[in-house]
């Protein structure tokens, strides 16, 4: 396994860091066992949900597993939904390509390196928590540690050196396989495994070290994150050597074949139900950790007296976690009395989007899921049948449906906002509630503007701006440039 927390990219990193990083993964180490020599052999099983896209879940086997000749695998953690949309795109791109898709969630298995993702991730989500009831820790801890801390070339450093731990889940994986990598460490522990067709897709905006995996293909969504990762620019006081060209990519958009195949039928569909004068669909996407409740309340408070006029319909996916609805609940009027509920009745919500598509729907509709899969997966369903979508600008910001911008929560996802905007497709980042609401007034009696904004996602279509999960594959089946 070759050191890759020296050097990086040509960039030598002090001995100060290097000791902290082996000292990170000794303590990973002593605290959740050695399991370098074990060998873990993996089967897979079906994901109902995703059956139309083919994707197959890898899980641990007592036997060898052999993948076939078309194998793509997706790498990937469970780190909130983000990094799982990103991957379901992946799989069903390559499905549309041709290739088998498999399902690596490296945080899922009972090995040293799957704990030690896990660790991190509840401190992660802890800390997304807090940022959200404390202004200070927000603003003097939160906000620059997403900024300007996993920028640092450094950071990545004692990443390298702790995603060692990870190897021993790629003993079945041949070395030649396409893999793409939804997050650094999945994408970091294929490379110190050997593989050598690893891409990493870059999941945000904001160029930082974090998603750095040297030895893998680098690809990036737009043109700002393209120059920031091939410049590595701001990553150290001084200037760094950069990524070399053939190891960077801007590929465009990691969107879901399905979503993108039926871009003008959906966008067809949408401007005739405004004309129509039918309620405005709106989807509110809550995802796993329910950040920014006071701010999604005083939303939905502002939206219900157009529900009772008939003007909007709303839509929200609480995903696998029920905090946030039991919050608005409480907290807005009416809310519990109109909904209809889809908890847990995936097949049930699954015939019903059927239905939007050409019935005229009004009222309040909520879906839950336990399930991870199905929670995720309903917001890419109910996409396609609504006319805009509210959301913070995290990884739905690259997505092709009208997006109105909530509070970003980490200042990572601040540029998501900005590439979204200036793309066309979406409103400014509304992060105060006065903003978001003048928004929705302007959006609900403006049609034009709504109008317009969808006639830019095909326009964007055309321009392949939707592409990336297609280049992607493309880029993992080709493999990284021979040294």
């Amino acid at each position: 396994m070759k050191d890759r927390s020296s050097v990086i990219f040509g960039n030598p990193i002090d001995k100060k860091t290097i000791k902290k990083g082996i000292k990170n993964k000794n303590n990973y180490i002593k605290k959740f066992g050695d399991d370098t020599d074990k060998v873990y052999h993996l089967a897979a099983q079906p994901i109902p949900c995703l059956s139309g896209m083919g994707v197959q879940n890898l899980v641990l086997s007592d036997k060898p597993m052999e993948f076939p000749k078309n194998a793509l695998i997706v790498g990937n953690i469970r780190m909130g939904f983000g990094h799982y949309r990103i991957s379901m795109a992946m799989a069903s791109c390559a499905k549309a390509l041709g290739y088998e898709p498999y399902w690596l969630d490296l945080a899922s298995f009972d090995a040293t390196g799957s704990k030690m993702i896990r660790a991190q991730n509840d401190l992660y989500s802890l800390a997304s928590r807090i940022s959200q009831k404390s202004k200070v820790f927000n603003h003097f801890v939160w906000e620059p540690l997403n900024s300007e801390g996993f920028k640092k070339i450094t950071y990545n450093s004692t990443d390298q050196k702790a995603s060692e731990l990870l190897v021993p889940l790629f003993h079945d994986i041949p070395k030649d396989i396409p893999y793409i990598a939804t997050h650094a460490w999945p994408s970091q522990g294929a490379v110190h495994a050997g593989l050598t067709h690893v891409v990493e897709a870059i999941p945000d905006n904001w160029p930082m070290a974090l998603h750095l995996s040297e030895g893998a293909i680098h690809a990036v969504q737009t043109p700002f994150a393209y120059i920031g990762y091939k410049m590595l620019n701001g990553f150290a006081k001084k200037p760094l050597k950069g990524i070399p060209e053939d190891q960077i990519y801007m590929i465009g958009h990691y969107i879901d074949h399905e979503l993108v195949a039926n871009i003008e039928h959906d966008v067809e569909k949408r401007i005739a139900r405004i004309k129509n004068g039918e309620p405005i669909r709106i989807l509110l996407s809550v995802g796993g950790a329910g950040a920014g409740a006071k701010q999604f309340a005083e939303m939905v408070s502002h939206l219900m007296p157009y529900v009772k006029e008939k003007k909007a319909a709303l839509f929200f996916n609480f995903g696998d976690h029920k905090t946030m609805y039991e919050y608005l609940c409480e907290h807005v009027n009416g809310f519990k009395d109109i909904a209809k509920n889809y908890f847990d009745q995936y097949e049930e919500f699954t015939k019903f989007v059927e239905t939007m598509e050409n019935e005229k729907i009004e009222g309040v509709y909520t879906v839950y899921n336990q399930n991870i899969f199905e929670a995720v997966y309903s917001t890419n369903l109910l996409m396609r049948k609504c006319e805009a979508l509210i959301t913070k600008p995290s990884e739905l910001a690259f997505y092709p449906v009208v997006k109105i911008m909530m509070r970003h929560i980490g200042g990572h996802e601040v540029y998501g906002a900005v590439n979204a905007q200036e793309y066309g497709d979406s409103t400014f980042e509304c992060d105060t509630s006065k903003k978001m609401n003048e928004m929705l007034d302007r959006l609900l009696e403006d049609k034009d503007l709504l109008i317009h904004l969808n006639k830019r996602i095909v326009e964007l279509k055309a321009a392949k701006t939707y592409d990336g999960g297609y280049e992607a594959v493309k880029l993992a089946v080709k493999g990284f440039p021979k040294e």
